[in-house]
């Protein structure tokens, strides 16, 4: 796997795109189906690369991304509850390190003096399955499962079954309203019995303690549910009436005394030496417990500090989970299989002798690419080293040599496309003409591989989410010639002759009829960022999605600036220079702003372009400078270049798609290449002849800066970055990362270059940091 260091912008994307592809698939088998097919330890080293590549290029993250993705979707048999307040999932810690950083990022972001303590809880990472508890006047009135965070399944009467779930609270001090968050889990014990059990009856067995858990607490009849000795432990709380707590700690004593089981491994630290202090007591501990662990949680313990930090998309600044090393096992490569993506993309999967790793059953995993392959020299035969390092999708490690068959022969990738066409592949080149490891099959809709892929993506749950209609209802429809576009499903609704065979089709009858026509005429209103999401644009993810859905608002106002953005793409040298590792949209101001106004200087003779560029633009880092030098070599080069660029620069309605925080020059290209193609315009107007999309739900408008577009640039004093970012959306203004004829107001500190020039230009009104606090009330 190539380090990330060495990583374009470009195959950054295209990785994370591929991870959050995949981990989307193994969330449903493992939150939803109590089936996962890795292990957590694959899960969790997907996540890490997923987490380094987002530190590497953090304009990069998306809403699809591993990183602010919750669970999966509910299932079907249980009815919806929407949680008062998101059940969000954690970032990743795996190492000392890792721990300390965490630490240091909340002294960074609160501003702390050296001297101020931070104080933390420590709490055990119990694997089972996140539940919530709604009381009201200290009554159970709700129980549901996490599902995709937002949405969960009610589950209350099997959850009014677990003898450790109060169906009353006790003690004093709770709010008339309030959502207890946990964790329902089985012990040891409790497991093998209940296997034991199962087996003699002839009864489906569980790989381990938490599928178990969720596969019992997941019972259509809680009769069953009751059967099972389940157990709960609390460690949180969702939406409340009134507050009941200043700290982390004193709501764990609240909890306990209102009858719920607390972790008894918990402890308050101080610092990032306590934070590793109590890991390394937790890893002592653990072979100990009745129960299974992964890690430990650490929480910040004021909760106001907690309020302070706020989120990350969908997880807290203030709590990341500590997880417990990898683990590894050996298997058979027995064979090397490749599959096309709806972006053609082809990624090989190795195909393995079924193995378990802690506690899963493994039998599939990703080699990523061809590179990948030929790096670690994994042949078909050989024993593998497979290692548990995250949740979802597996990792080979490498062959064991001493091991390996005689007759074994290097893998050759193939050069063409497995489906029946037999299209040629080609490797991707970013806009610098740099080779990416991404091979892609030519024949983009022509290739049924794509075709069916696209659909896919399209009623997948995380998009159009259509009930009734999964993965093998919708290849039959593609293979009867039923549906080659989105627009057809919708067709196929309403048209009754196809209707009719459908009827006499196995498997099909009035009742499954019936249902397929009202889960497609469900979703004739769909919210604009499922809109978006459900074009399977490349680049474009959950996270983007949204961000694009929030800016434009509208279906027809992100069309028009789309289509708009497709005649204004920036030329191949603007787009290179725009694209290159390290090279973001303050170095290319910097660039741009040179290339306007060239300036004599005194350059030592013999001086490389690193010292050239040093000299004479001063804000470029080391990074850009390094990526600069090894793409053009001398300065003659990069002038030529630099000014080139300036006359390839695009329109302004890509700039606005590129300025859209989250979003960038990349995923700007992609949506404005996908509207400047005839035929996505046309399966894009055939789409909307169907439906209706819903606008994005409209951000504040009652405050000072409500629907303003913001640009924050220079140090600020009093706040960092992303406080000030996240301060400037809660009241409902866009925060932008460029200045353009758009922008309504520039807050500027210390050291504000072209950004506040431009500001200047074009007539924006700009303030200091202490003037936006005193606006906002901050």
């Amino acid at each position: 796997m190539t380090d990330v260091s060495q990583l374009t912008e470009a195959q950054a994307l295209e990785e994370l795109t591929k991870l959050a592809d995949e981990l989307a698939a193994h969330d449903i088998r493992y939150h939803q189906q109590d089936a996962p097919s890795i292990s957590d330890g694959d899960y969790d080293e997907l996540k890490r690369r997923n987490a380094a590549l987002e530190a590497a290029f953090p304009h990069l993250v998306r809403e699809n991304s591993p990183s602010t993705r919750v669970g999966a979707a509910r299932a079907e048999q249980f009815s919806p509850v929407e949680h008062g307040v998101p059940m969000l999932s954690l970032d990743n810690a795996f190492s000392n390190d890792d721990a300390l950083e965490f630490d240091a990022k909340i002294r960074r972001f609160l501003r702390l003096s050296g001297a101020e303590e931070v104080a933390y809880t420590a709490e055990p990472k119990i694997d089972g399955l996140s539940a919530s508890l709604r009381y009201e006047k200290g009554v159970l009135v709700q129980g549901a499962t996490r599902g995709d965070g937002k949405t969960g399944e009610d589950v209350t009467e099997n959850l009014r079954t677990l003898a450790e779930i109060p169906k009353r609270l006790s003690g004093q001090g709770w709010p008339d309203v309030i959502e207890i968050r946990g964790e329902v889990y089985l012990g040891h014990e409790e497991f093998a019995s209940l296997n034991a059990a199962n087996e003699a009856a002839g009864q489906k067995t569980y790989a381990n303690p938490r599928n178990a858990a969720a596969g019992s607490l997941r019972q259509i009849d809680p009769k069953i549910t009751a059967t099972r000795p389940l157990r709960f432990f609390a460690y949180a709380w969702g939406l409340f009436s009134q507050p009941f707590a200043q700290t982390q700690w004193e709501a764990l004593a609240l909890l306990k005394s209102w009858g719920f089981q607390t972790t008894p491994e918990s402890q308050r630290v101080i610092s990032g030496q306590g934070l590793l202090d109590a890991y390394a007591a937790m890893e002592a501990v653990r072979p100990k417990l009745g129960y299974d662990i992964d890690g430990v949680v650490y929480k910040v313990d004021r909760l106001d500090w907690q309020q302070r930090l706020g989120f990350i998309t969908r997880t807290p600044r203030w709590a990341v989970a500590r997880k417990f090393p990898a683990q590894q096992a050996r298997t058979i490569l027995e064979a090397i299989d490749v599959q096309v993506g709806r972006t053609g993309a082809v990624t090989p999967v190795a195909r393995l002798r079924p193995v378990t790793v802690g506690g899963v059953v493994v039998e599939n995993a990703t080699l990523h690419n061809a590179d990948e392959i030929a790096r670690k020299d994994v042949r078909i035969g050989d024993t593998v080293i497979l290692q548990r390092a995250g949740d979802v999708i597996p990792q080979i490690v490498g062959p064991v040599l001493d091991e390996r068959p005689a007759d074994s022969v290097p893998f050759e990738f193939p050069t063409h496309c497995p489906c029946p066409l037999k299209t040629p592949l080609a490797k991707e080149t970013t806009a610098a003409g740099v080779e990416t490891v991404v091979r892609r099959c030519t024949g983009e809709f022509a290739c049924p591989f794509q075709r069916i892929e696209h659909l896919r993506h399209f009623v997948s749950r995380r998009a159009y989410d259509i009930e009734g209609l999964g993965e093998k209802q919708l290849t039959a429809f593609y293979e009867r010639g039923w549906v080659k576009e989105p627009a057809d499903i919708f067709r196929l609704a309403r048209d009754e002759e196809k209707l009719a065979e459908l009827r006499t089709t196995d498997g099909y009858g009035e009742t499954s009829v019936r249902n397929l026509i009202a889960g497609i005429e469900a979703k004739r209103a769909i919210p604009l960022d499922r809109f978006i999401f459900g074009l399977g644009i490349r680049h474009i993810g959950e996270t983007t999605s949204t961000a694009l859905a929030r800016h434009f608002e509208t279906v027809e106002h992100f069309i028009a600036t789309a289509i708009a953005a497709a005649a204004q793409r920036p030329g191949a040298g603007a787009q290179a220079l725009s694209e290159l590792d390290g090279v973001g949209p303050t170095a290319v101001e910097a660039i741009l702003a040179y290339a306007r106004h060239p300036q004599a200087l005194l350059i030592p003779a013999g001086a490389s372009l690193e010292e050239h560029l040093r000299l004479a633009i001063p804000r470029l880092n080391t990074r850009a400078r390094q990526s600069l030098a090894e793409r053009f070599g001398d300065w003659p080069t990069f002038q030529a270049a630099a000014k080139a660029a300036l006359s390839e620069m695009p329109g302004e309605e890509f700039r606005e798609i590129s300025s859209v925080d989250a979003v960038g020059p990349v995923a700007a290209r992609m949506v404005a290449e996908f509207f400047g193609e005839d035929h996505n315009r046309a399966k894009v107007d055939a789409l909307l002849a169907e439906l209706s999309v819903i606008p994005a739900e409209r951000p504040k408008t009652d405050t000072a800066v409500a629907g303003k577009t913001i640009v924050f640039t220079g140090s600020l004093e009093k706040m960092t970055r992303d406080e000030a970012k996240a301060q400037a959306e809660a009241l409902g203004a866009k925060v932008a990362g460029s200045v353009s004829k758009k922008t309504d107001l520039v807050v500027a500190g210390p050291g504000a270059g072209s950004k506040l020039k431009t500001a200047t230009d074009l007539g924006i009104q700009v303030m200091t940091e202490d003037e936006w606090l005193a606006m906002v009330g901050g």
